[in-house]
């Protein structure tokens, strides 16, 4: 693997964070594909468990997905390089917005062109959790199968708290990956 200076890195993420809309289930396929497959810095598997921690962790997940990036890269330094880099350009964007919005938003094409983004947004996130569910599921087909679909139809059909159906849906995983690998090691 090779390795990626600070101003890289930094520049990459900013780039990621200025033009990716849509929140972190759009921007994460993007960190996979820059880090993994493009500059092949971090294996792909590694950077699925990158993602899951950054889902786990509290606030935003892009900006978790970022932070663990550069700390798997250079440390906290990386770290803190990539947390920079990944809030600066909301900050930028947020500022500039703040003084335009109230001046254009009654514009028929800027509201219709807002609204689209909507559709292109749904599609990405569509791709990204359907790709994420084939290589999460390529190991343990028939339990995250049964799980994601489980915590889908409970969150759906029910009032229960999301983190109460994450938290309960890792509690099970846990149980049941630790007692199947001691029954591995015992065969």
């Amino acid at each position: 693997m090779q390795n990626i200076s600070f101003m890289d890195l930094f520049f990459i993420f900013f780039k990621i964070n200025s033009i990716t809309f849509g929140g972190g289930y759009t921007i994460v396929p993007v960190i996979i594909e820059e880090f993994s497959q493009k500059r092949n810095l971090i294996d792909s598997n590694e950077m699925l468990d990158i993602v899951a921690i950054a889902q786990s962790g509290p606030g935003p997940m892009a900006i978790n997905t970022s932070i663990l990036t550069g700390y798997r890269l250079k440390g906290w330094k990386g770290a803190l390089t990539c947390l920079l880099a990944s809030i600066l350009p909301c900050i930028i964007i947020i500022s500039i917005l703040y003084y335009v919005y109230a001046g254009i938003i009654d514009i028929k094409w800027i509201k219709s062109a807002l609204e689209s983004m909507g559709g292109a947004i749904s599609a990405v996130l569509f791709f990204t959790v359907f790709n994420m569910a084939k290589k999460n599921l390529a190991k343990h087909k028939i339990f995250g199968l049964i799980l994601m679909v489980s915590s889908f139809v409970i969150g759906y059909f029910t009032n229960i708290n999301t983190i109460y159906i994450i938290a309960i849906s890792g509690l099970i995983g846990l149980m049941v990956f630790t007692f199947a690998k001691e029954e591995d090691d015992v065969k």
